[in-house]
């Protein structure tokens, strides 16, 4: 009767979730795609993105293929509870993940140009489309994981007996979508920071064009990277850690099986809460709704903070109802007692901390907060000041989130041991659904203003792109402080399933070999950050001299650009032959170069920062032990998630920064906006702050959890 409930229950979820995203698919791509120019900036941005997409999955089939081969050869002795079959669960979990991001970008590329359109209309219709597409991306995420790992733990129940060895040849799934993470997080945010830099320190800084405008070749290259680095990139970061909590959680379980008042419900309760989770997101998606005038992100917030409320009451009935009252587990001093309700707050621990620790990030980043008021006031004294003052509030945000996550980490050891924990970062991913549909919503808004300007609609229709961009920058900072955390908790819930598949009980770092693993690991955030830095720093050079060449050489460009300094970018005070001269450069930008720029940059720079992250824990683990490779990933997952909080919520700090002076900020009385000295000193905090917070501190994410689910895999064969 369990394994029929498994069966029905969970991928049926699964099944229905995709469902849902393909009819919300279809219905996005019935809408109106806008005039003839809108449909053509929207061609090419989608056109750029998928061609990067294809770029790198082509490197990626060769590596999934060879790793595949690698893990199977090193299994076929079935050491510890190995199997090859191992190397099956890995390319369905890179495969699943690969999907995830292939649709989940098709659909937000389809997304944004008829988002710009139905800005043509009101806010509300721009809202809905925007965050239809980007739930598009939240529900197959959800959906393939959850269908995916079911699928497989199902097959090889039949296969197997032996509940450890299942877990052990399922892990390989989580070893798939980490790998594919990586890469989607590395690729895409090198592909987008190269092109940002290069539209804002030549088009904006140098050239004094308006953001987005067609007169800049980089402006396209810069709307696919939001497209690569923040739909498909936090898609497949939220994807590695959504199962990855849901393995780590079915590990540990696993050593309830032999108690008789549980069995196989230890392993079983991560996999209902998961489905319970994609039902309740599917929900939240229609608790999204405003009203022309009205404020999007209280919208949003409703969608994502009331899936969470009843999810809760869902997920206290299933702990309660599934779960034995109490059973007891261990010996000596290690016998332990449970109870299904403690199970319960170790999993509200979790999802509450999440939530927190987006509140703080909000408070961090949002545009009318004082850290980033604050931020802009200092961008008056020009560049340095405003540098300074985000490393400051950079450096300061890493405060309340770790205090939170030190907080959950204790309360759900003390209602449920290593369970608990497992369990909190379940708890914290359990509505990943809404809230990638929130992260994802972002972008797309970004991209429709980017399609408003360079389609020349009314200001009013900006004006409604901006008001929805305003509140992606606010949700995407969320999304990433939320991504920190739940990396920070499914990572130490894969390190205790590492402990138990090597027998490790305790890591002494008195040890001189655990100490050295520990200061090794904390050192690998601060190369992997500088290698993913220099990748963007390298790539931004390329694009810059491209930019300015064809600033240069092209004569209609050449020509339009003295136009738009003489009037300073005000395209109203245009004389009859100025406006013929500068109609004559439009579409004249060749965009094409700049984004295969941009793709090639990104393709050959990630493959350095990759093979860091997974072959550290492989060379440390078999020359060193399993008791070093605990020292390493102890010192990764602490210095790690310090400088992805670090890191993202500085740039997302700069990042507003800069939209508070675009929208015209009084300070000490005076009046600054675009254009303005403080404006052009917040643009370079801000193309500081953009690797930090879309390449490297995100990136961070996957670094500390692909570390882990290695060391998971590996463990059977270095014990």
């Amino acid at each position: 009767m369990t394994s029929q409930c498994l069966y029905y229950a969970v991928p049926g979820a699964a099944l229905l979730c995709l469902i849902f995203a393909f009819f919300k698919a279809v219905h996005i791509k019935k809408q109106d795609e806008g005039t003839e120019r809108m449909k053509r900036i929207g061609g090419y941005i989608q056109e750029g993105a998928m061609s990067f997409l294809k770029a790198e999955y082509k490197i990626l089939v060769i590596f999934v293929i060879a790793v595949a081969i690698l893990l199977a050869f090193a299994n076929r002795g079935g050491a510890g509870g190995s199997h090859p079959l191992v190397a099956l669960s890995f390319i369905i979990g890179a495969l699943c993940s690969g999907l995830a991001g292939f649709f989940g970008m098709k659909v937000a590329t389809q997304a944004n140009y008829r988002t710009a359109n139905g800005a043509r209309k009101d806010l509300s219709t721009a809202l809905k489309v925007a965050f239809n597409g980007g739930s598009v991306m939240g529900l197959v995420v959800v959906g393939l994981g959850v269908l995916g790992l079911s699928t497989l733990f199902y097959v090889y129940q039949q296969m197997f007996t032996d509940m450890g060895q299942i877990m052990k040849v399922l892990s390989g799934f989580s070893l798939g979508a980490s790998s594919i993470a990586l890469f989607a997080r590395v690729g895409g945010g090198i592909y987008t920071k190269a092109a940002d830099v290069g539209a804002d320190l030549v088009g904006k800084v140098e050239a004094g064009i308006p953001e987005d405008h067609p007169l800049n070749p980089a402006t396209i290259a810069d709307n696919v990277g939001d497209n690569v680095g923040d739909v498909a990139g936090m898609g497949a970061d939220l994807f590695e850690s959504y199962v990855g909590a849901i393995i780590g959680s079915m590990v540990i379980g696993a050593s309830f099986i032999t108690i008789p008042a549980i069995g196989i419900k230890g392993v079983l309760l991560p996999l209902f809460i998961a489905a319970a989770g994609i039902i309740i997101s599917i929900l939240g998606t229609f608790m999204v709704r405003v009203k022309e005038g009205g404020n999007p992100q209280r919208a949003l917030n409703i969608g994502e903070f009331g899936s969470s409320f009843i999810l809760l009451v869902v997920i206290y009935f299933i702990t309660v109802h599934f779960l034995p009252v109490s059973w007891e587990a261990g010996s000596g001093e290690t016998l332990r007692s449970y109870t299904s309700l403690n199970i319960f707050w170790a999993i509200m621990i979790g999802l509450l901390a999440g939530l927190g620790i987006g509140l703080s990030t909000e408070h961090y980043c949002g545009t009318s907060t004082g850290p980033v008021k604050n931020i802009a006031k200092q961008s008056l004294t020009g560049t340095a000041t405003n540098i300074i003052a985000g490393l400051g509030i950079g450096m300061f945000s890493t405060g309340i989130p770790t205090l939170i996550l030190a907080g959950a980490i204790m309360g759900s050891y003390h209602f449920a041991g290593l369970y608990g924990i497992a369990l909190a970062a379940l708890g914290m991913l359990a509505n990943t659904g809404i809230q990638l549909a929130v992260d994802a919503y972002g972008p797309i808004s970004d991209n429709a203003g980017g399609i408003a300007e360079m389609s020349k609609l009314p200001k009013v229709v900006r004006q409604r792109t901006d008001k929805l961009d305003a509140v992606g920058n606010t949700t995407a900072a969320i999304g990433k402080g939320f991504a920190i955390g739940s990396a920070a908790l499914t990572a130490l819930a894969l390190f205790a399933a590492f402990m138990q598949v090597a027998d490790i009980h305790v890591i002494n770092i008195s040890k001189p070999n655990v100490m050295a693993g520990l200061f090794v690991g904390g050192m690998l955030p601060f190369v992997f950050s500088s290698l993913a830095m220099s990748a963007v720093g390298s790539a931004a050079m390329d694009m810059i001299k491209e930019v300015r060449r064809q600033f240069s050489d092209i004569p209609e460009l050449k020509a339009a650009l003295k136009i738009m300094k003489r009037y300073k970018g005000d395209e109203s005070q245009f004389s009859d032959d100025d406006k013929k001269i500068f109609n004559a450069a439009d579409g004249k930008a060749e965009y094409g170069k700049c984004v295969d720029i941009s793709t090639k940059a990104a393709i050959r720079k990630m493959l350095l920062p990759g093979l860091l992250a997974i072959g550290t824990p492989v060379l440390v683990g078999f020359i060193f032990g399993p008791e070093t490779l605990g020292g390493l990933l102890a010192g990764v997952t602490v210095s790690g998630v310090m400088m992805a909080i670090f890191q993202s919520n500085a740039g997302g700090a700069w990042d507003n920064a800069k939209k508070l002076i675009e929208g015209d900020i009084e300070i000490d009385g005076d009046v600054y906006g675009k254009g303005s000295e403080p404006h052009k000193a917040a643009v370079v905090g801000d193309t500081v702050g953009d690797p930090f917070k879309d390449t490297s501190g995100p990136s961070l994410n996957i670094l500390i959890k692909l570390m882990s689910v290695v060391s998971l895999v590996i463990a059977p064969l270095i014990i």
